[in-house]
């Protein structure tokens, strides 16, 4: 026998004579221990009685599912290799949907779902064997039980709710049938479409959810690494369906299926750079109408004249880009955030044509390029341009060709500025005859807007505030805050400041220097290149309306540029620094972000860099910036970011 003592509640020590780890019987306690307890001994033999069923049913719950587990072991280790490879072949297979996907074959993707959900059927009824539902309630292994199970469940969620509506939307459309033409597009497979899309996004996102909620620091790690990865996998799945979701409800109200809309189309032009790309070198009204789509009237910029009074604009944005914003068309989009420059440009358009707008629509010259290299080359045979095509410009545009055409042979040819605006705005017109007259793939045409909308090229707004809603959560929308801004984005935006169209020749690289933390906060240096590429000549080889022939007080060949810097919300700017030494700079806040200015001038074959130095950033995720789409590839222009050594103490 041995003895153990321990302190009761009541501080008396009871003295107790135990059999291993076997409860004393009451019969076994003296009238002195019985009295200690403070209980008569029909009460103290009562509670003990009730104390003994309690650890026996505790005892029942622990003991029968280890002696199940451990007489199926084996069973369980079946089970998970079977989930295991029902969903390594599941997995397996999504690429070969991409491909399938991506080559317009329906057909095959179709089969291709229907062979991963009978795997992640067979994942998903493997994980809810009962002695494998049994398991997920045994400590420690209970979790990582669990844990499969739930990414059983999801995958087949996602292959049954998720890829398998989205399939059946996708070859119920004939894409090619779509794309908006002069004869108009069947949009009403797209609305029906729709509420498909939008199921199938909520499913998704819902298995995201559930898997983002699994507590991985229980689990083992050969089960919360590919955990892990299907999470992020799932996140990304449910990012681009909630995209899929919004475009599907939104382009046939947009396109006109119900009734006609009119956008102003600005084309910006990228050798005067502004911060959203370039000075609006075209303007003009593009209707849809049940898919039907027309070009209408046409104008320059310069041919709205000044808005007298002005376009209100909001005080924080006036005071950084001057009242220029809503006095000239020229000049609205000097700000970044394109709702602004598309409301200003709608309101001076409506002020001055009495023409009602449902939105704006922009793109540049490189989008144009895209355009064109779907629909293949066409003809400038506009009998408006003959003169202009006697100046020795292509007969033929084409993806190639039409850049250097727009943005700097129609100047170094044509010296009258009117004749200049007016090959612009013919060029446009010939685009969109092509576009409307069906010419060009809708694969293609998809690609080329895409990756123009990637680059900041193509930009969209609405006036009707349901749809804008949902154009703002995406960069489509061109905003400086609100949901499509990612919680540590910088923006490094370029505004000529030259009068003229010298930017063809500046050359930009724009990188992101994470420094080490100071006081808790993150600091970043954001870096900004730019070299004058034009030749040692420019300020007399060059035409007078490019160089600008220093009417702004800029020298011929000079270029000077306006280069402005937004740091994440709340943080600071808090100094900058021209080829390393310090600078004096303009401060400014802009929906709650910090903005520096600095005017940089560089004369031909010179370059400057430009640091700004951003603290007290209180976010904690990886930075990244967006940049003003200029004549270079976006790919170019933003270099990987650096990240400082820091020692261990700071």
């Amino acid at each position: 026998m041995a003895e153990t003592s321990w302190m009761p509640a009541n501080g008396a020590l009871l003295v107790g004579r135990t059999a291993g780890w076997a409860a004393p019987s009451m019969d076994a306690l003296t009238p002195q221990e019985i009295l200690v307890l403070g209980h008569s001994p029909e009460v103290a033999k009562r509670r003990r009685r009730k104390s003994q069923r309690r650890l026996t049913k505790v005892g029942l719950a622990i003991f029968i599912p280890l002696v199940l587990l451990g007489g199926g072991t084996a069973w369980l280790g079946l089970k998970a290799s079977s989930i295991r490879h029902e969903l390594e072949v599941a997995a397996g297979l999504v690429s070969q949907l991409k491909q399938e996907i991506l080559a317009s074959d329906a057909e095959s993707a179709a089969d291709t779902v229907t062979v991963l959900r009978q795997h992640t059927v067979a994942a998903r009824q493997a994980s809810e064997d009962p002695l494998w539902t049994l398991a997920s309630g045994v400590p420690w292994v209970g979790p990582n039980v669990s844990a499969v199970s739930e990414v059983a469940r999801s995958a087949d969620d996602v292959a049954t709710l998720g890829l398998s509506p989205l399939i059946h939307a996708y070859e119920s459309l004939n894409w090619d049938a779509l794309i908006p033409s002069a004869s108009g597009s069947n949009l009403e497979p797209l609305k029906a479409a729709a509420p498909s899309v939008a199921s199938a996004a909520y499913s998704v996102r819902a298995s995201s959810e559930r898997l983002q909620a699994i507590d991985t620091s229980q689990l083992l790690p050969q089960v919360a690494s590919p955990l892990r990865d299907a999470t992020e996998e799932l996140k990304q799945a449910t990012g681009a369906l909630d995209s899929a979701a919004d475009a599907a409800s939104l382009a046939p109200g947009m396109l006109g299926a119900d009734v006609s809309k009119n956008y102003l189309l600005m084309i910006q032009n990228n050798a005067e750079t502004r911060a959203s790309g370039g000075i609006p070198g075209a303007l003009a009204v593009v209707t849809f109408d049940h898919g039907k789509l027309s070009l209408g009237a046409q104008k320059s910029a310069g041919d709205l004249g000044i808005m007298s009074p002005i376009i209100p604009v909001d005080q924080q944005q006036q005071q950084i880009y001057s009242s220029r914003l809503g006095k000239y068309m020229q000049d609205v989009n000097l700000t970044p955030d394109f709702p602004t420059a598309a409301a200003t440009a709608q309101a001076m358009w409506e002020k001055k044509t009495s023409q009602h707008l449902d939105g704006v629509i922009s793109i540049d010259p490189v989008v144009l390029s895209y355009i064109l290299q779907a629909t293949g080359p066409i003809a400038v045979t506009d009998p408006e341009l003959a003169t202009v095509r006697a100046a020795g410009l292509p007969s033929q545009l084409t993806g190639s060709n039409v850049v250097p055409t727009l943005l700097s042979d129609v100047y170094a040819k044509i010296p009258n500025p009117k004749l200049q605006d007016a090959y612009f705005a013919g060029v446009a017109k010939e685009v969109f005859a092509a576009l409307s007259s069906g010419k060009g793939e809708a694969k293609g045409l998809i690609t080329g807007l895409t990756r123009g909308t990637e680059e900041g090229r193509v930009l969209l707004w609405s006036t009707n505030a349901s749809e804008q809603a949902k154009i703002l959560k995406y960069p489509l929308s061109g905003s400086v805050s609100g949901p499509s801004i990612s919680p540590a984005q910088f923006g490094v935006y370029f505004n000529d400041g030259t009068g003229a169209k010298m930017d063809y020749y500046v050359k930009r690289t724009v990188q992101l220097i994470k420094e080490c933390p100071a006081d808790g906060y993150e600091q970043t240096t954001v870096r900004v290149t730019s070299t004058n590429t034009a030749p040692g000549d420019a300020g007399t080889t060059l035409p007078a309306y490019v160089t600008g022939a220093g009417v702004f007080g800029i020298a011929p060949g000079t270029v000077q540029t306006n280069v402005v810097a937004y740091g994440p919300a709340q943080a600071n700017v808090e100094s900058a620094t021209i080829d390393g030494q310090k600078t004096p700079f303009a401060p400014y806040i802009h929906a709650n972000r910090p903005v520096g200015v600095i005017a940089v001038q560089l004369a031909p074959g010179e370059s400057k860099t430009v640091d700004f130095t951003f603290g007290k950033i209180v976010q904690h995720t990886e930075p990244n910036v967006v940049v003003t789409p200029t004549v270079q590839h976006v790919k170019d222009v933003i270099l990987p970011t650096e990240i400082a050594s820091c020692d261990q103490g700071q």
